[in-house]
């Protein structure tokens, strides 16, 4: 592990902290993501704030939780954690992606404890919260394709299948991701792909999370409860008085943008920021980007 296990009652939690300097920042990965994908980023933010980032319940290293996935029950984890690894408040939440919809949640449901919000190409509230049959018919595929994976993991062909893709094979692990993703081989081509932007030495890490069960079945309740949660959140209003910065990578579609404006509209010091050559994972694409923005907020609260 990169950092420690805490118990927070219903499971245990990876989790990894570095640098000193308060205010604290906690980073939030995105909805299949771990703290490994923070690798660039936390020890650039390491060098002027202490900086925090964390395994949701079932991924990484952390243990299963069975308590719903509700948008209520996330936030809960994440501050139960912050209180026993004793990382006082307030803090500058970051949020990648799904991430990015629980920082909004926890600067609703504890607005004192926030100094300010990065929300890194978050995933859209409109979009999942009022899906149409489109959208619900790709995320009930990612639903089946984790439960799928969760099976394969426990008698070990997705373990074989990355290893010989990691020694260089290339035929029969496409053979077994076309016989058990189906439809949802591009996902996963797509996933490996940003998961390669990770320096070479981690990617034995990740092989062997998504060798484990866990972390697939983890995967299907995050996403079989995403609209539910993006319609939670939509509920729970940005305050005008927490500083907020959007970033959106340059694929970012123009709803998305319009979207994101709306919301930076709400915060007195709200800012949308596109930035350029980056995809939906900017910050492993520009981290030093990412780290500007928090440093931003960072000096801004301790002023």
């Amino acid at each position: 592990m990169t950092g420690t296990l805490v118990d927070i009652g219903s499971c245990r939690l990876h989790f990894n902290q570095q640098g000193v300097a308060a205010p604290a920042v906690i980073l939030e990965a995105g909805i299949a993501a771990t703290s490994l994908s923070w690798w660039y980023v936390q020890p650039r933010v390491a060098g002027f704030a202490r900086v925090c980032s964390y395994d949701r319940a079932g991924l990484g290293w952390s243990t299963a939780c069975r308590a719903p996935r509700s948008t209520e029950q996330l936030v809960f984890e994440l501050r139960t954690l912050l209180r026993n690894a004793q990382v006082a408040p307030p803090y500058v939440l970051v949020g990648h992606s799904f991430g990015g919809l629980l920082v909004r949640a926890y600067a609703y449901l504890h607005p004192e404890e926030v100094a300010g919000i990065v929300m890194v190409d978050p995933v859209s509230l409109i979009q999942w919260a009022n899906g149409n049959d489109s959208e619900l018919g790709r995320l009930a595929r990612g639903v089946r394709l984790s439960r799928r994976g969760a099976l394969l993991a426990r008698i070990g062909v997705v373990r074989l299948a990355l290893w010989l893709a990691a020694i260089g094979g290339r035929r029969l692990p496409n053979l077994i991701a076309r016989a058990s993703a189906g439809k949802g081989t591009s996902a996963i081509d797509r996933l490996i792909g940003e998961v390669r932007k990770l320096p070479p030495e981690i990617w034995p890490l990740v092989r062997a999370h998504w060798s484990r069960a866990k972390s697939f079945r983890a995967m299907a309740a995050l996403l079989e409860a995403l609209p539910t949660n993006a319609r939670a959140a939509l509920a729970m209003p940005l305050r005008e008085d927490i500083p907020l910065t959007v970033l959106s990578a340059s694929t970012a579609t123009q709803a998305e943008l319009a979207e994101r404006e709306s919301w930076a509209r709400q915060s007195r010091r709200g800012r949308h920021i596109q930035l350029e050559n980056c995809g939906h994972w900017l910050h492993l694409d520009v981290p030093d980007a990412v780290t500007a923005a928090i440093r931003e907020l960072v000096e801004l609260a301790r002023a």
